[in-house]
């Protein structure tokens, strides 16, 4: 008999069938459905698959006596009450490792477009608007990028950056000994050094509004501000005030503090670019994801263990 997994994120249904082949799976992707699925059948759910973002409360693992297993499809886990479930017995697990290529990507791919003004060029060029009408574009390469938060996917984006000729900074709790790049004790001296500044770091209390006004303002007008990890590391008000202010140049941003709904403060401000959440999305990226779930059941439930525990 095949052990009855609450699968709380979005799921393609390629990929619902594929899980169904080691589970007996209840998809519930929406608060009604994860609310009713508990209700009704939460005695004997065994395992819940979530994602960061998502989470699942202590409350809720309370309503699943038979709970064994709990594993985030990334690696972000905010919003899972690990604390709880461990009260519990119960085995958490990430995705830790397997989308960091095509966040690193995209975190690239945001800067250029953020600091290159891609969006509002192509617009632009498809108005007519030809380029001895337009401000000059300032230069990526030859600058600084600094990075707050140097593990796994932050030394991916320097790599990256180390490609564009970019010096690198970085911000952790503590210096790394195997990195060539530059360590500031204080998140506002990385800023103040920095041109461009990279949210690589875990969301949760601990980070909340880390990046503030005065980190911000520190970047200087010509800086830019990335944003990958979580959006509620960045204060979007005091994002927008800088940027209205013209305070600093722009920011990428991938995760935001309202979504799924859009950050309506930033709306029509210059030198913004939205993605909407899709940094750790691709085909490749969400397959391994998705792969590294069924190893950390395969694990738990033959007891050797989950491939990557919390």
């Amino acid at each position: 008999m095949k052990p009855l997994l609450l699968a709380l994120n979005y799921l393609s249904d390629l990929h619902q069938a594929q899980i169904a082949e080691a589970f007996e799976l209840l998809y519930a992707a929406s608060p009604a459905e994860r609310q009713q699925c508990i209700a009704a059948r939460g005695g004997e759910i065994e395992a819940v698959l979530t994602i960061g973002s998502v989470g699942l409360r202590g409350e809720e693992m309370d309503a699943m006596p038979r709970l064994q297993l709990v594993c985030a499809l990334g690696a972000g886990y905010e919003n899972i009450d690990v604390a709880h479930a461990r009260t519990r017995g119960i085995v958490v697990a990430n995705g830790a490792g397997t989308n960091d290529d095509c966040v690193a990507d995209h975190a690239l791919g945001l800067l250029l477009a953020t600091v290159r003004g891609i969006p509002r060029l192509d617009a632009l060029t498809r108005e007519g608007v030809w380029r001895e009408e337009l401000p000059l574009p300032p230069n990526v390469s030859g600058r600084r990028l600094g990075l707050l938060g140097l593990g796994t996917i932050g030394r991916k984006i320097a790599r990256r950056a180390e490609g564009f000729d970019i010096e690198v900074g970085y911000h952790n709790r503590q210096p790394r000994s195997d990195v060539p790049y530059r360590y500031f004790d204080r998140l506002l001296a990385l800023a103040e050094w920095a041109d461009f500044l990279v949210v690589a770091t875990p969301g949760g209390p601990q980070t909340r509004h880390l990046v503030d006004g005065e980190v911000l303002a520190a970047l200087g007008p010509r800086g830019v501000l990335v944003n990958i990890a979580r959006g509620s590391v960045v204060d979007t008000e005091a994002l927008a005030r800088c940027l209205r202010d013209g305070r600093l140049a722009g920011a990428g941003l991938d995760v935001y503090e309202s979504e799924p709904q859009p950050p309506r403060v930033l709306m029509g401000l210059p030198g913004v670019v939205l993605t909407p959440h899709v940094a750790g999305w691709s085909p490749e990226a969400v397959q391994r994801s998705v792969d590294r779930f069924l190893a950390n059941a395969r694990g738990h439930f033959s007891g050797q263990g989950v491939v990557s525990p919390l």
